[in-house]
């Protein structure tokens, strides 16, 4: 009797889902996270998790939803990866094939201009609706920087306001901040954040 030999692995043939993977396991490991972890609050086996952060399973849509849900991100960050030159990809950011991580519902939109959520930090266009204002203090394990592009934007750091114009810009690790737009004209900050944590 002949054993037949195991089937291999299917590694995902595209690089859109090769980017996916690496975003889950980025998100996982910003946030702390083990495999362990997030398989219990999913309901899944370690070993699927382990399987779709190397590319070796596809995660259905529903998945794609806890996956979001768990990570508080929306959704839309797992698509629109597609770049139509393939030496550009990991590596150009076209300005009209960004990926969106806010709702202007919200008052802030929030644009990744990193190609994706590897590597030591991330670079994210934020565009603070006039009036909108972050009103509970946040706090992260993360070095923060910030270019203001254009309008006023006001960045309160460890109880500290500071009012920030066209050309200023903004530097602070692990401390407590608040943000607001006190303008009429929304507030584009260009804003890097190591590690990175979408």
């Amino acid at each position: 009797m002949s054993v037949l030999p195991s089937p291999i692995p299917r590694t995902l043939q595209g690089p859109d889902e090769r980017v996916l993977a690496s975003d889950i396991r980025a998100l996982r490991k910003a946030r702390g996270l083990t495999l362990a972890e997030i398989a219990l609050k999913l309901g899944r086996s370690v070993g699927w998790v382990s399987q779709v952060e190397r590319g070796l399973s596809t995660p259905s849509l529903s998945d794609l939803r806890a996956f979001a849900e768990l990570f508080g991100v929306p959704i839309s960050l797992f698509f629109s990866h597609d770049v139509p030159v393939e030496s550009e990809r990991g590596v150009v950011v076209r300005a009209g094939r960004r990926r969106t991580l806010g709702t202007s519902e919200s008052g802030l939109v929030e644009e990744l201009l990193s190609p994706d959520l590897g590597g030591s930090f991330e670079m994210v266009r934020s565009v603070f609706a006039p009036g909108a204002e972050l009103k509970a203090e946040a706090r992260r394990p993360t070095e923060e920087a910030g270019y203001v592009a254009s309008g006023l934007f006001d960045i309160e750091i460890s109880g500290v306001w500071h009012r920030l114009g066209e050309g200023d810009s903004f530097r602070f690790e692990g401390k407590p901040y608040r943000w607001r737009n006190p303008g009429t004209e929304p507030a584009v900050v260009i804003w890097v954040v190591s590690p990175p944590v979408y």
